[in-house]
Protein backbone atom coordinates (compact mmCIF):
# COMPACT_ATOMS: atom_id res chain seq x y z
CA UNK A 1 0.00 0.00 0.00
CA UNK A 2 1.52 3.31 -1.02
CA UNK A 3 1.98 6.11 1.49
CA UNK A 4 0.22 9.34 0.54
CA UNK A 5 2.48 12.39 0.26
CA UNK A 6 2.79 14.54 3.35
CA UNK A 7 0.54 17.55 3.52
CA UNK A 8 2.08 20.51 1.75
CA UNK A 9 4.70 18.40 -0.10
CA UNK A 10 4.18 18.86 -3.87
CA UNK A 11 4.01 15.74 -6.00
CA UNK A 12 6.45 15.91 -8.95
CA UNK A 13 4.57 16.48 -12.18
CA UNK A 14 5.67 15.59 -15.74
CA UNK A 15 6.30 19.29 -16.36
CA UNK A 16 8.56 19.52 -13.30
CA UNK A 17 10.51 16.47 -14.45
CA UNK A 18 10.92 17.93 -17.94
CA UNK A 19 12.32 21.12 -16.42
CA UNK A 20 15.10 19.05 -14.85
CA UNK A 21 16.29 17.70 -18.22
CA UNK A 22 19.36 18.95 -20.05
CA UNK A 23 18.49 20.04 -23.59
CA UNK A 24 20.46 20.10 -26.84
CA UNK A 25 19.85 20.83 -30.50
CA UNK A 26 17.11 19.02 -32.44
CA UNK A 27 14.98 18.43 -29.31
CA UNK A 28 17.58 16.21 -27.60
CA UNK A 29 17.10 15.71 -23.87
CA UNK A 30 19.08 13.87 -21.20
CA UNK A 31 18.79 13.19 -17.48
CA UNK A 32 22.50 12.41 -17.23
CA UNK A 33 25.21 14.78 -15.99
CA UNK A 34 28.84 14.43 -14.95
CA UNK A 35 29.84 15.78 -11.53
CA UNK A 36 33.48 16.83 -11.05
CA UNK A 37 35.22 17.72 -7.79
CA UNK A 38 38.72 18.99 -6.97
CA UNK A 39 40.20 18.24 -3.53
CA UNK A 40 43.64 19.60 -2.56
CA UNK A 41 46.11 18.43 0.10
CA UNK A 42 49.46 19.47 1.53
CA UNK A 43 52.55 17.93 3.13
CA UNK A 44 52.88 15.04 0.64
CA UNK A 45 56.55 14.06 0.29
CA UNK A 46 55.91 11.12 -2.06
CA UNK A 47 52.91 10.88 -4.42
CA UNK A 48 53.53 7.23 -5.39
CA UNK A 49 51.34 5.76 -2.58
CA UNK A 50 48.52 8.09 -3.68
CA UNK A 51 48.84 6.86 -7.26
CA UNK A 52 48.63 3.26 -6.03
CA UNK A 53 45.54 3.99 -3.93
CA UNK A 54 43.77 5.60 -6.87
CA UNK A 55 44.70 2.74 -9.19
CA UNK A 56 43.34 0.17 -6.75
CA UNK A 57 40.13 2.11 -6.21
CA UNK A 58 39.31 2.11 -9.96
CA UNK A 59 37.51 5.43 -9.61
CA UNK A 60 37.62 8.03 -12.37
CA UNK A 61 40.19 10.53 -11.16
CA UNK A 62 43.35 12.47 -11.87
CA UNK A 63 46.16 13.09 -9.39
CA UNK A 64 48.11 16.34 -9.49
CA UNK A 65 51.09 17.94 -7.75
CA UNK A 66 50.97 21.57 -6.64
CA UNK A 67 53.66 23.55 -8.47
CA UNK A 68 53.44 26.36 -5.91
CA UNK A 69 53.77 23.93 -3.00
CA UNK A 70 56.52 21.29 -3.25
CA UNK A 71 54.42 19.02 -1.01
CA UNK A 72 51.01 19.90 -2.42
CA UNK A 73 48.82 17.44 -4.32
CA UNK A 74 45.23 17.34 -5.56
CA UNK A 75 42.67 14.78 -6.70
CA UNK A 76 40.16 15.57 -9.45
CA UNK A 77 37.32 13.01 -9.32
CA UNK A 78 34.47 12.41 -11.79
CA UNK A 79 31.14 10.59 -11.45
CA UNK A 80 27.60 10.72 -12.80
CA UNK A 81 26.32 9.86 -9.31
CA UNK A 82 26.59 12.78 -6.85
CA UNK A 83 26.35 10.29 -3.96
CA UNK A 84 29.76 8.97 -5.05
CA UNK A 85 31.45 12.02 -3.50
CA UNK A 86 29.89 11.35 -0.09
CA UNK A 87 30.53 7.57 -0.22
CA UNK A 88 33.31 5.98 -2.29
CA UNK A 89 35.41 9.12 -2.69
CA UNK A 90 34.90 10.11 0.93
CA UNK A 91 36.01 6.64 2.06
CA UNK A 92 39.07 6.77 -0.20
CA UNK A 93 40.18 10.21 0.93
CA UNK A 94 39.48 9.39 4.61
CA UNK A 95 41.83 6.38 4.52
CA UNK A 96 45.58 6.18 4.18
CA UNK A 97 47.57 7.46 2.42
CA UNK A 98 45.26 10.49 2.01
CA UNK A 99 44.11 10.53 5.66
CA UNK A 100 47.49 11.73 6.88
CA UNK A 101 47.59 14.73 4.56
CA UNK A 102 46.19 18.11 5.67
CA UNK A 103 43.36 19.25 3.39
CA UNK A 104 43.12 22.65 1.73
CA UNK A 105 39.33 23.18 1.81
CA UNK A 106 39.65 26.70 0.41
CA UNK A 107 40.72 25.13 -2.90
CA UNK A 108 37.88 22.60 -3.14
CA UNK A 109 35.54 22.96 -6.12
CA UNK A 110 32.48 20.94 -7.16
CA UNK A 111 30.30 21.36 -10.24
CA UNK A 112 28.26 19.49 -12.83
CA UNK A 113 28.13 19.57 -16.60
CA UNK A 114 25.23 21.44 -18.19
CA UNK A 115 23.91 22.30 -21.64
CA UNK A 116 22.97 25.57 -23.32
CA UNK A 117 20.40 24.05 -25.70
CA UNK A 118 22.49 24.20 -28.89
CA UNK A 119 24.72 21.11 -28.50
CA UNK A 120 24.56 18.85 -31.62
CA UNK A 121 25.54 15.77 -29.56
CA UNK A 122 24.12 16.35 -26.09
CA UNK A 123 25.45 13.28 -24.27
CA UNK A 124 28.90 13.73 -25.76
CA UNK A 125 28.92 17.30 -24.41
CA UNK A 126 27.66 16.27 -20.97
CA UNK A 127 29.58 13.03 -20.43
CA UNK A 128 32.28 12.13 -22.94
CA UNK A 129 33.85 15.46 -23.91
CA UNK A 130 34.74 16.43 -20.29
CA UNK A 131 36.46 13.07 -19.83
CA UNK A 132 38.42 13.48 -23.07
CA UNK A 133 39.48 16.98 -22.07
CA UNK A 134 40.50 16.12 -18.51
CA UNK A 135 42.27 12.89 -19.32
CA UNK A 136 43.99 13.79 -22.60
CA UNK A 137 47.77 13.60 -22.05
CA UNK A 138 48.31 15.76 -25.14
CA UNK A 139 46.73 18.70 -23.24
CA UNK A 140 48.83 18.67 -20.08
CA UNK A 141 47.80 21.99 -18.51
CA UNK A 142 44.53 22.95 -16.83
CA UNK A 143 43.23 25.96 -14.89
CA UNK A 144 40.23 25.91 -12.55
CA UNK A 145 38.49 29.01 -11.28
CA UNK A 146 35.00 30.01 -10.09
CA UNK A 147 32.65 32.50 -11.73
CA UNK A 148 29.54 34.28 -10.54
CA UNK A 149 26.91 35.78 -12.81
CA UNK A 150 26.31 39.42 -11.91
CA UNK A 151 22.79 40.60 -11.20
CA UNK A 152 22.79 43.11 -14.05
CA UNK A 153 22.85 40.30 -16.60
CA UNK A 154 19.34 39.19 -15.61
CA UNK A 155 18.04 42.71 -16.29
CA UNK A 156 19.30 42.75 -19.87
CA UNK A 157 16.92 42.10 -22.74
CA UNK A 158 16.97 38.47 -23.97
CA UNK A 159 18.63 39.47 -27.26
CA UNK A 160 21.42 41.24 -25.36
CA UNK A 161 21.94 38.17 -23.18
CA UNK A 162 22.14 35.94 -26.25
CA UNK A 163 24.65 38.29 -27.90
CA UNK A 164 26.94 38.21 -24.85
CA UNK A 165 26.71 34.43 -24.48
CA UNK A 166 27.33 33.99 -28.20
CA UNK A 167 30.43 36.18 -27.98
CA UNK A 168 31.79 34.11 -25.12
CA UNK A 169 31.02 30.91 -27.00
CA UNK A 170 32.75 32.14 -30.16
CA UNK A 171 35.82 33.11 -28.14
CA UNK A 172 35.99 29.64 -26.56
CA UNK A 173 35.55 27.93 -29.91
CA UNK A 174 38.31 30.09 -31.44
CA UNK A 175 40.80 28.93 -28.80
CA UNK A 176 39.68 25.33 -29.30
CA UNK A 177 39.86 25.46 -33.10
CA UNK A 178 43.41 26.81 -32.82
CA UNK A 179 44.23 24.05 -30.29
CA UNK A 180 45.32 26.71 -27.81
CA UNK A 181 42.86 25.81 -25.05
CA UNK A 182 39.93 23.45 -24.46
CA UNK A 183 37.56 24.21 -21.60
CA UNK A 184 35.23 22.41 -19.24
CA UNK A 185 32.28 24.41 -17.94
CA UNK A 186 30.48 23.29 -14.81
CA UNK A 187 27.46 24.69 -12.98
CA UNK A 188 27.82 24.96 -9.22
CA UNK A 189 24.60 26.77 -8.22
CA UNK A 190 24.00 26.01 -4.55
CA UNK A 191 27.13 23.81 -4.36
CA UNK A 192 29.78 26.46 -3.78
CA UNK A 193 30.79 27.84 -0.37
CA UNK A 194 31.12 31.35 -1.80
CA UNK A 195 27.85 31.15 -3.75
CA UNK A 196 29.52 31.08 -7.15
CA UNK A 197 27.52 29.97 -10.18
CA UNK A 198 30.12 28.23 -12.36
CA UNK A 199 33.43 26.38 -12.24
CA UNK A 200 35.56 26.77 -15.37
CA UNK A 201 38.44 24.46 -16.29
CA UNK A 202 40.35 25.62 -19.38
CA UNK A 203 42.97 23.16 -20.66
CA UNK A 204 45.60 25.37 -22.34
CA UNK A 205 48.17 23.87 -24.68
CA UNK A 206 51.08 25.39 -22.73
CA UNK A 207 52.00 26.46 -19.22
CA UNK A 208 51.14 30.05 -20.19
CA UNK A 209 47.37 29.83 -20.71
CA UNK A 210 45.16 32.57 -22.16
CA UNK A 211 44.06 35.02 -19.48
CA UNK A 212 40.53 33.97 -18.43
CA UNK A 213 39.96 37.37 -16.88
CA UNK A 214 38.84 39.02 -20.10
CA UNK A 215 35.40 37.37 -19.98
CA UNK A 216 34.06 39.28 -16.96
CA UNK A 217 34.69 42.57 -18.72
CA UNK A 218 31.29 41.83 -20.24
CA UNK A 219 28.01 42.26 -18.42
CA UNK A 220 27.34 38.71 -17.27
CA UNK A 221 30.25 37.22 -15.32
CA UNK A 222 32.66 38.16 -12.56
CA UNK A 223 35.89 36.18 -12.08
CA UNK A 224 37.07 35.45 -8.56
CA UNK A 225 40.74 35.90 -9.32
CA UNK A 226 42.44 34.81 -6.12
CA UNK A 227 42.16 30.99 -5.94
CA UNK A 228 43.09 29.47 -9.30
CA UNK A 229 44.80 26.08 -9.84
CA UNK A 230 47.13 25.16 -12.68
CA UNK A 231 47.28 21.38 -13.18
CA UNK A 232 49.33 19.39 -15.64
CA UNK A 233 48.85 16.31 -17.83
CA UNK A 234 47.14 13.24 -16.31
CA UNK A 235 47.55 9.87 -17.99
CA UNK A 236 45.38 6.74 -17.63
CA UNK A 237 45.96 4.94 -14.33
CA UNK A 238 43.68 1.95 -14.83
CA UNK A 239 43.88 -0.47 -17.75
CA UNK A 240 40.28 -1.60 -17.28
CA UNK A 241 39.02 1.94 -17.78
CA UNK A 242 41.23 3.56 -20.42
CA UNK A 243 39.82 7.06 -19.83
CA UNK A 244 39.00 6.60 -16.16
CA UNK A 245 42.09 7.44 -14.13
CA UNK A 246 44.98 9.67 -14.93
CA UNK A 247 48.18 10.94 -13.46
CA UNK A 248 51.47 12.15 -14.83
CA UNK A 249 53.63 15.17 -14.35
CA UNK A 250 50.92 17.72 -14.79
CA UNK A 251 50.28 21.24 -13.63
CA UNK A 252 47.06 23.21 -13.05
CA UNK A 253 46.06 26.32 -11.21
CA UNK A 254 43.60 25.94 -8.32
CA UNK A 255 41.12 28.41 -6.92
CA UNK A 256 43.71 29.71 -4.50
CA UNK A 257 46.32 30.09 -7.19
CA UNK A 258 47.99 26.76 -6.53
CA UNK A 259 49.59 24.85 -9.38
CA UNK A 260 49.49 21.11 -9.52
CA UNK A 261 51.31 18.32 -11.30
CA UNK A 262 51.77 14.54 -11.04
CA UNK A 263 54.25 11.86 -11.94
CA UNK A 264 53.68 8.61 -13.88
CA UNK A 265 53.74 5.39 -11.87
CA UNK A 266 56.28 2.64 -12.52
CA UNK A 267 53.56 0.64 -14.27
CA UNK A 268 52.73 3.56 -16.53
CA UNK A 269 56.36 4.27 -17.27
CA UNK A 270 56.64 0.81 -18.77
Amino acid sequence: MSTPPKSGAPTPTPDMKREMLERGANEQTSERRLFIQLQCFGNCSDPKPLVGALERSQIEAALYADLNDPRGVAVLALSEDPAFFATRLRELLSAEPFAGLPRKPELAMLGRTYSSGFEPDLEDWLLRRPRRTILNPAWPWAIWYPLRRVGGFARLAPQEQRAILSEHGMLGRAYGDADLAHDIRLACHGLDTNDNDFVIGPRPASALPPDPGHAPDHADLAVHRAPRPLLRGPRPLAKRQPLALQHGLRSTSCRSGCQLSTRPSATEAR
